[in-house]
């Protein structure tokens, strides 16, 4: 993926890496039962964030970190990443706002309680912000067997703005009167696969419209796309839940199966158009 001669500054980065977190007081929220829910697939519910963090333990001190463009790679690469996909839904968009991004280690405060990094990189509606501990790309890597390639990492920013989208538009406030008036968890959770494979079809079509957003300085190169459905379909819901050990239980899924990441993500890229991202239609 090409983006080193991206435009920096366009990210909305604020970097509290090396800043503290960790547990709240009180216990925090454990580690092991956010990683169950979270199991580094991103995009988790933020009213799950908001439950959890009531339950162990609040959402902590205010946090503050330095604005503008990080030193190092990784955080650069967010914030070009981050930026153009920015300028993408600027013309996509009418009235389009730019969330914040927050880069943090362990645990940071958020609008919508306290956040770790077992939960995965997640979007907070509250305060229109999108919260990535970076270590996440490692553990995806090394844990689920995604790609470590530049693109695969995009395309999970990519997701994460893309619930910023929904937010916008209204798509996550329609998700949740769905799932208030579920008669069953497994018709709640319908609702909730719909906004994750809606932000799968977002990604796609950031990454077809990245090159001309930014005058082929941020682009997608022979293979990435590849390396972003390898990546797709190591977190699809069936494939975690065997390499958990578990039966694969449809109505249990909250992101959606393998099958249907890739072909969303793959959708959204095809068309570069979002108006082919409708997956409440399905419902």
């Amino acid at each position: 993926m090409r983006w080193q001669g991206g435009n920096r500054g366009g990210g909305g980065i604020e970097d509290r890496r090396g800043g503290g977190g960790g547990m709240v007081a009180g216990g925090g929220i454990g580690v092991a039962v956010l990683g169950l829910i979270g199991y580094f697939v991103f995009g988790i519910d933020p009213a799950t964030t908001t439950q959890l963090a009531s339950q162990f333990g609040g959402a902590g001190a205010a946090q503050q970190g330095e604005q503008g463009t990080p030193e190092d790679q990784a955080g650069q690469f967010v914030d070009v990443v981050g930026g153009n996909i920015n300028d993408v839904w600027t013309s996509k968009l009418d009235g389009y706002e730019r969330p914040k991004v927050v880069l943090y280690t362990q645990g940071t405060s958020t609008g919508c309680g306290y956040g770790q990094a077992a939960m995965g990189p997640f979007y907070c509606p509250s305060d229109s912000t999108v919260y990535l501990d970076l270590a996440f790309w490692q553990e995806m890597e090394s844990q689920l067997g995604a790609s470590g390639a530049d693109f695969a990492r995009a395309y999970v920013i990519a997701h994460e703005f893309g619930h910023h989208v929904q937010s916008l538009t209204g798509d996550s406030q329609r998700a949740e009167q769905g799932q208030r008036a579920a008669r069953s968890e497994g018709e709640g959770n319908r609702y909730s696969v719909a906004l994750e494979l809606q932000a799968d079809c977002y990604a796609g079509v950031w990454a077809a419209n990245a090159s001309a957003a930014s005058n082929g300085q941020v682009a997608v190169e022979a293979g990435d796309l590849e390396e972003g459905l390898k990546t797709a379909n190591a977190i699809g819901d069936d494939t975690l839940q065997r390499r958990g050990g578990g039966k694969v239980s449809p109505e249990s899924f909250t992101h959606g199966s393998s099958a249907q990441r890739v072909e969303w993500l793959q959708r959204g890229y095809q068309s570069g158009d979002p108006a082919v991202c409708d997956t409440f239609a399905q419902l």
